[in-house]
C-alpha cells in the first residue's frame, strides 16, 4: 500500500498542520535517526539480513503435532511420541531432515484413506522410525526467537514475547511491515512522543501473540482434552507451531493512525483509494474472517486483531504506556520511580489534555482548534524530555 496525499499532514484534510521548523508533526522537528520508528526499521532489516547469513545452520523444530504408527494406521496425536510407545525423552533421536512417507490414516467416518505425510523421523533407540514429527527448518536466531505457545506456556521463555517481533519469514514480508511503519510510524510517534511510542508498538506486538496463545490452547483443550470437534475461532494448530514476524506491532500502528487521521488517503496495492479508517476497518475485517473460517493464517491473523485491539486502547489512553518502563525502576530515570507528585497546575494540565484526547476520539484531529491543538504539542514534547 502507498500514501499519495498525506491528509494527516494538512490541516484542510482531517490531520495536522502543514510541517515547518516550528511545527513539524506534533513534536517538533526531528532527523530520521532521532526517531524510534527509523530504528524499529532498521533492526528489523538488520535482523533480517543476520538470520539470512545464518541459512546454513538451519535446525529442525518441533511443532508438537506426531504422526505415531498403530498397526496399520498412522494417527496425529499431541503428546510426544516416547509416552505412546512408553519410552523416556532421553531414548528417543530426531532427525535432522524432513521426511514424506504414504501411510493410510482414519479418517473422522472411520475410513481408511491413503495420504502422504511429512515430517521430522523419531527413531527408537534401536533406530526405527516410530513416528513423525511435524516440524520446520529453523536458523538459530528463529530457533531463539520465535514464539510458540509451548515455548512460552510450557517452556517460560518470556523473551520471546517481544523477540519474536523482529523476525521474519520472507523479503515480502519484511517489505510489507516495513513500509506499513514508514508510512503510519511516524504519524504515531509524533502525537505519543519517541518513549510512549516504543512501548505502544512493543505492547501491540505482545498483545498479538498473547491473543494468539489463548486461542492456540483453548483449541487444545477443546480438541485433545476434551475430545470435542474443532469449534470456530479456535486456533487447532498445534502448540509448538512457530509464530513470528512484525505484523502484530505493525498493526497496532496502522490502527493508531486510523484514529489519528481517518480521511488520510491511501493506495491499497498502489491502485484502490481508500480513506486510512477505511483500510483499518477492512483488514481487522480479514483478521476476524480468517480466524473464524480457520485459514492458513489464521494464526497470524490472531496475531493482527491482537495488535489491532491494543492499538486500539492505548491510543486512547497513552497515559498507561508509561506504565511498560516502570519495572526498569532505577535503572530508567524517566520511570514512575524517580516522579515527583504532581502539581495543582500539572493536574489542571493532565485533565485538559483528556479533554483533547476524548474530543480527538470523537472527531479526529481536525476538530480540534488551534489552542488545542498547541496544548496537544507542548504536551507531547514534554513527553519526549522525560524520554
Amino acid at each position: 500500500m502507498g500514501i499519495y496525499d498525506r491528509d494527516y499532514a494538512r490541516a484542510s484534510g482531517g490531520g495536522m498542520a502543514p510541517p515547518s521548523r516550528s511545527n513539524q508533526g506534533m513534536s517538533g522537528y526531528r532527523p530520521w535517526w532521532r526517531t524510534v520508528n527509523a530504528w524499529l526499521i532498521v533492526l528489523c532489516a538488520a535482523v533480517f539480513a543476520v538470520d539470512g547469513m545464518l541459512v546454513k545452520y538451519a535446525a529442525p523444530v518441533e511443532t508438537g503435532l506426531y504422526w505415531v504408527q498403530d498397526g496399520d494406521v498412522w494417527q496425529p496425536v499431541s503428546d510426544a511420541p516416547w509416552y505412546a510407545r512408553n519410552l523416556r525423552p532421553d531414548e528417543y533421536q530426531l532427525g535432522n531432515q524432513m521426511l514424506g512417507r504414504k501411510v493410510s490414516v482414519r479418517q473422522p467416518d472411520g475410513t481408511l484413506q491413503s495420504e502422504v505425510i511429512h515430517g521430522l523421523p523419531v527413531f527408537d533407540p534401536n533406530g526405527q522410525v516410530i513416528a513423525l514429527a511435524e516440524g520446520t527448518m529453523a536458523t538459530p536466531l528463529q530457533r531463539w526467537l520465535h514464539f510458540s505457545s509451548k515455548k512460552v506456556v510450557g517452556g517460560g521463555e518470556l523473551w520471546r514475547l517481544i523477540g519474536f517481533q523482529f523476525l521474519h519469514a520472507s523479503m515480502a514480508h519484511l517489505l510489507f511491515n516495513m513500509l506499513a511503519l514508514f508510512f503510519f510510524g511516524s504519524l504515531v510517534e509524533n502525537y505519543l512522543g519517541s518513549k510512549r511510542y516504543l512501548a505502544f508498538y512493543l505492547l501491540c506486538g505482545i498483545a498479538g501473540s498473547m491473543l494468539y496463545l489463548l486461542l492456540n490452547l483453548a483449541g487444545f483443550v477443546w480438541v485433545e482434552h476434551l475430545g470435542l470437534s474443532p469449534l470456530r475461532g479456535l486456533l487447532i494448530n498445534a502448540t509448538g507451531t512457530p509464530l513470528l514476524g512484525a505484523s502484530a506491532g505493525v498493526f497496532g500502528v496502522l490502527i493508531g493512525g486510523a484514529f489519528l487521521a481517518p480521511h488520510a488517503k491511501v493506495l491499497v496495492f498502489f491502485i484502490i483509494p481508500m480513506r486510512l479508517a477505511t483500510l483499518a476497518w477492512v483488514m481487522v475485517g480479514v483478521a476476524i474472517v480468517s480466524i473464524f473460517i480457520g485459514t492458513d493464517n489464521a494464526g497470524g491473523e490472531a496475531a493482527h486483531l491482537g495488535g489491532a485491539l491494543a492499538g486500539w486502547g492505548f491510543i486512547r489512553h497513552p497515559q498507561r504506556l508509561h506504565r511498560f518502563f516502570d519495572w526498569l525502576g532505577r535503572f530508567d530515570p524517566t520511570s514512575r520511580h524517580f516522579r515527583a507528585p504532581k502539581t495543582l497546575s500539572q493536574v489542571h494540565q493532565d485533565a485538559d489534555i483528556d479533554r483533547i484526547l476524548a474530543k480527538i476520539s470523537r472527531s479526529g484531529l481536525h476538530s480540534l482548534t488551534p489552542a488545542e491543538r498547541k496544548a496537544l504539542q507542548q504536551a507531547s514534547q514534554r513527553e519526549d524530555r522525560r524520554s
